[in-house]
């Protein structure tokens, strides 16, 4: 495979839409739920999770990101971590800076080790933010501004220790319902100009704010059950979401971007689809 020059650049996003070049995943070969999280996994808690089922779904994924010219990277998974499948939420990759905090829940901690692992062998440089409790799950971005979702797993001082850090960026907090676990799970930005939401589960005055900046695309309740907002953009308009979530499909084709299907319904009874599956760490510029 003939990777793009770019890639000689080890380590750069400036937002969730341009081409995607290099991303972190994990196979979900321990994935369990043990400690129900959010509705979708209450709701399929004593179902369980069929794993070779995931598995075969995150293969396809994998080989859908290898079919469209990115490098896919996979992290060793470990019996301990039964939701390593969600490498979004180890870091997150602003700039050309990587960030890697503590994870907040126990059944996670730990987690960003094996991350770090990885980023040493690489000899790629990131930024540990010891102490602070912030996922990436949490983190949108879209060029000077960062969204951060305030949530069970990312506090308001983990935000303001962000601010510090990126004085050049403008770092905005955006409460939401903790029903949701993250901020990606109701919002999610796909284009300059456009963005997913399920409303009115963001306080009101910062999804005024949000529908000010975006052309907005509402995601109806049963599609947010199913995770509607969590796509994945490649870039050139690309947009990896689920079969099920037809209406969120419709209105995508009909802003002219073409909708990749892949069916990884299984992996989404724990709670994460697409966003919360990947970790960008180069996206073209």
């Amino acid at each position: 495979m003939n990777l793009n020059p770019a890639l000689m650049e080890k380590s750069f996003c400036l937002n969730e839409y341009d081409v995607l070049q290099r991303v972190v995943l994990c196979e979900p070969k321990y994935m369990t739920i043990r400690d129900v999280i959010n509705d979708t996994q209450k709701h399929f808690q004593n179902e369980g999770i069929h794993i070779q089922k995931a598995m075969e779904q995150h293969n396809q994924l994998v080989q859908t990101l290898k079919n469209n010219g990115i490098d896919v990277i996979l992290l060793p998974p470990a019996k301990k971590y039964p939701e390593q499948v969600f490498t979004r939420d180890i870091g997150f990759t602003l700039g050309q800076t990587i960030f890697v905090a503590d994870m907040a829940a126990p059944i996670r901690s730990g987690e960003e080790n094996i991350f770090k692992d990885w980023l040493q062998g690489e000899e790629i440089s990131y930024y540990n933010i010891i102490g602070d409790n912030i996922e990436g799950g949490d983190v949108i971005i879209d060029g000077n501004n960062v969204y951060v979702g305030i949530s069970d797993r990312t506090n308001e001082w983990a935000i303001n220790h962000l601010r510090s850090l990126l004085p050049t960026y403008n770092v905005t907090a955006i409460p939401f319902h903790e029903k949701y676990l993250h901020l990606d799970c109701v919002f999610n930005i796909i284009s300059p100009t456009e963005a997913l939401i399920f409303p009115g589960v963001i306080s009101k005055t910062e999804e005024e704010m949000i529908r000010s900046r975006y052309d907005l695309i509402p995601v109806s309740e049963a599609e947010q059950f199913t995770l509607g907002t969590n796509v994945l953009s490649i870039g050139n308009k690309k947009i990896l979401s689920l079969t099920v979530n037809k209406g969120v499909n419709a209105e995508l084709r009909k802003r002219g971007y073409e909708v990749i299907e892949v069916d990884i319904t299984e992996i989404i009874k724990s709670g994460g689809s697409f966003r919360c599956c990947t970790l960008p760490i180069l996206r073209g510029h």
